[in-house]
C-alpha cells in the first residue's frame, strides 16, 4: 500500500496542532492542491479518523438538522466559484469530509476551517467553527480547552506561546489554562477579556448585538472602549453588553454551561430568549405573532428532544399554539429554514 512520506506526515501533524512554520504550511497547502492524484494524502486522513474515531467513540446522535445544513451549503456554493487551485483542493477536500467531517460533527469531535496564510509575516491566522446546530469541542496548543456552540467562530493566530488572544463570534465555553506571564485575553464584539486560569462561558452572536459572559471560577476583567476603567467579574457573576451600556448580576454558572452537556436549559426566561435559543440549537426560525407572548416566562430542562417535543411542551405550560411551516426552495437553488410560528391560543 502506498504510504505518505514520514516527513509529510509531521508536517500535518505540527499544522493541525498549530505548530507548523510557513515552510510546513505551504507544503500541506502543497498536499491538499495535488486534488486526485494524491492518493497516500487520503489514505492517510482515512486512517487517522478512523484511529480517532475508535477512541472517543460516544454512540448515534441525530444529526438529520445537520444534514440538511450541509445540503442548504452544497446549493448554495453552487452558485459560487474559487480560484482553481483551490477548486482542486475542494474536490478533495469534500470526498475526505465524507469520511472526517460528517462523523465528527455526529460524535462532537474537532471541526476545523483551512487556515488563513499571511504572507507578510510569520503569523498564520486558525479558526475552528461549529456548524448551525452542532456543538464543537476544542483543544488551543497553550493547553486551553472548551467547547463552542452552534453557529460559532474561533480564531487564533500561531504559534500561540507569548500571545494567547482569541477572537469569537458567537457563543464559546472556555477552561484556560493557567500561565500568569500570558494572560488569555478574549475579543467578543467590542468586548476584550483579559483571563489567567478560568472556567466561563461568553456569548457574543454579532447579530445579536450583545456580549454576555458568564464567570464560574477564577477571575475574568472586561474592558470597553467606552469605559476608562476594567470591569472584574468574580464567580457567579454576569455581566451584560448592551445598546452601550454594561451591568452585572448573579448569575448560576449551570444554566449557562448546560448546553456543553446537550442541554437546553431554561430558568425564568421570557418566551424572547427561549425563541432566541430554539433558533440557535434547532437551526430554524421562530416567529412570535403576538406581542404578549415575548412575556411569558418558562423553565424546564430538555435533553436530546426533538422540537416538537419541545413546542408541545411549551404549549402545556402557557396559553399558546405553534405551526411548523417546511423549507421552501428559494430562487438561488437553496432552503429556506424551518420555520416555527408562535401565537396566542
Amino acid at each position: 500500500m502506498i504510504k505518505l512520506k514520514k516527513e509529510d506526515e509531521d508536517k500535518l501533524v505540527r499544522h493541525l496542532a498549530g505548530l507548523a512554520d510557513d515552510a510546513d504550511n505551504d507544503s500541506v497547502v502543497a498536499l491538499f492542491a495535488d486534488g486526485e492524484s494524491n492518493r497516500p494524502l487520503k489514505i492517510f486522513l482515512e486512517e487517522d479518523w478512523n484511529k480517532s474515531f475508535r477512541e472517543n467513540e460516544t454512540g448515534k446522535a441525530d444529526i438529520g438538522h445537520l444534514l440538511d445544513h450541509i445540503h442548504h451549503e452544497i446549493n448554495l456554493k453552487k452558485t459560487r466559484r474559487d480560484s482553481a487551485i483551490l477548486a482542486r483542493f475542494s474536490s478533495l477536500y469534500a470526498r475526505a469530509a465524507a469520511i472526517l467531517l460528517l462523523p465528527l460533527i455526529a460524535f462532537g469531535g474537532y471541526f476545523l476551517t483551512r487556515d488563513k496564510f499571511r504572507h507578510d509575516g510569520q503569523e498564520v491566522v486558525s479558526t475552528i467553527y461549529a456548524p448551525q446546530g452542532s456543538r464543537v469541542a476544542f483543544n488551543l496548543p497553550d493547553g486551553t480547552t472548551g467547547m463552542l456552540n452552534s453557529g460559532s467562530y474561533l480564531s487564533y493566530g500561531t504559534p500561540f506561546t507569548g500571545n494567547r488572544d482569541v477572537d469569537l463570534r458567537g457563543e464559546a465555553w472556555f477552561d484556560v489554562s493557567h500561565d500568569k506571564k500570558h494572560p488569555f485575553r478574549v475579543k467578543a464584539g467590542d468586548i476584550s477579556l483579559t483571563v489567567l486560569g478560568t472556567s466561563f462561558n461568553v456569548n457574543a452572536y454579532p447579530e445579536e448585538d450583545y456580549v454576555e459572559v458568564v464567570l464560574k471560577e477564577g477571575k475574568v476583567s472586561a474592558t470597553h472602549p467606552g469605559q476608562k476603567d476594567q470591569i472584574e467579574i468574580n464567580p457567579s457573576e454576569r455581566l451584560l453588553f448592551h445598546a452601550g451600556e454594561i451591568t452585572k448580576s448573579y448569575a448560576d454558572p449551570v444554566k449557562y454551561s448546560a448546553w456543553r452537556e446537550g442541554k437546553l436549559m431554561f430558568r425564568g426566561d421570557s418566551m424572547a430568549e427561549v425563541a432566541r435559543r430554539l433558533e440557535r440549537w434547532y437551526n430554524v426560525r421562530v416567529e412570535i405573532k403576538d406581542k404578549e407572548i415575548e412575556s411569558y416566562s418558562f423553565r424546564g430542562t430538555f435533553e436530546d428532544d426533538q422540537l416538537e417535543e419541545v413546542l408541545k411542551y411549551l404549549c402545556m405550560t402557557s396559553p399558546l399554539k405553534y405551526r411548523i411551516m417546511p423549507r421552501e426552495i428559494l430562487s438561488d437553488g437553496t432552503y429556506s429554514k424551518v420555520t416555527v410560528i408562535l401565537s396566542s391560543k
